[in-house]
């Protein structure tokens, strides 16, 4: 090998082994949260609560809203986004892209979620969603929701139409008859009720477990420890405040997000906001979605949960 082609090749091997100590040792100067129009991450925003933490050491907050879960962790995949909040589906379809996320932290969902129909339609019970046409985001919780719902009823996908409509693309469709059921979470599920003459056919929790997780960038997650412990501690003393004053959440929401007070206030008064680490009940309950949407062929290839949970998130 000539002398010129191998110090190139040193050169090049030496810049490698050094780049991520030199990015270790930047100075993080900006965290960049992606948040939907509910939950936890529009309280604390509204709160100031993550810019009061990191004031101190001049570390600014930037929030960027997205409309559902799967572009939020496209984003945070390729850099963009460094943490977010989603429900369970989005990072199963996240992992099986080789997405570089990892789980941080976790929340139940009990409620606020679920599948409506037309206040008169002749759908009255699971069963009769057969041969209808569902709107839903694909690779959204509300995927799950329906996968799970027809499960129960003993019904199977290719029962029911699919039509993959992002929530503010489904709602007019939903309000002009284009779809005969809408499944969502809030605050979309409580516009449908309230807006829109919904009526609720089936509340996700009577159907599965299900649970909404804060996930961040893995390059972000493990270059910067400590700071994101510290996001994810800003946003469970928010959480916290969000459990004892629900009225003052819903204004919070309501300003954030442009959604109507009364709109917000169904989905504050039902929402569980409570945030916790990984932990193996989590995991498992996790690891079931995403072997179910592999039993249908919905993701290409199978997956383990836990290989992407961050190894911080209960220590």
């Amino acid at each position: 090998m000539k002398r010129r082609e191998f110090l190139k090749l040193s050169l090049g091997a030496a810049a490698a082994s050094v780049s991520p100590v030199a990015r270790a040792q930047t100075p993080l100067r900006e965290i960049r949260i992606g948040y939907q129009k509910t939950g936890v991450l529009v309280i604390a925003r509204q709160q100031a609560v993550l810019e009061k933490r990191f004031a101190a050491r001049q570390i600014g907050i930037k929030w960027i809203e997205f409309t559902s879960g799967p572009p939020l962790l496209e984003a945070m995949s390729i850099g963009s986004v460094d943490l977010g909040s989603v429900g369970d589906t989005p990072p199963i379809f996240a992992q099986a892209a080789n997405a570089n996320v990892l789980y941080v932290a976790g929340s139940r969902i009990t409620n606020g979620q679920g599948i409506l129909v037309p206040a008169n339609s002749g759908i009255r019970a699971i069963a009769d969603l057969k041969g209808k046409r569902v709107g839903f985001t694909k690779g959204s919780s509300a995927h799950n929701v329906v996968i799970a719902t027809l499960e129960k009823a003993g019904l199977t996908y290719e029962d029911i139409t699919p039509v993959y409509l992002t929530p503010p693309d489904a709602g007019p469709a939903f309000a002009n008859g284009s779809i005969d059921a809408w499944a969502v979470w809030d605050p979309y599920f409580a516009i449908g009720e309230k807006r829109q003459s919904g009526r609720i056919l089936v509340n996700a929790h009577e159907v599965a477990k299900t649970n909404s997780f804060y996930l961040a960038n893995r390059d972000f997650a493990n270059t910067n420890v400590k700071e994101t412990r510290e996001v994810i501690d800003g946003l469970a003393e928010a959480a916290r405040w969000a459990e004892a004053n629900r009225g003052e959440v819903a204004s919070a929401l309501a300003a954030i997000t442009g959604v109507p007070l009364e709109v917000q206030a169904i989905a504050a008064n039902r929402a569980s906001f409570l945030i916790g680490p990984v932990t193996d009940e989590i995991v498992t309950t996790q690891q079931a979605v995403a072997d179910r949407f592999h039993r249908l062929g919905l993701i290409p290839k199978p997956i383990a949960v836990r290989d992407i949970v961050w190894r911080h998130t209960q220590s």
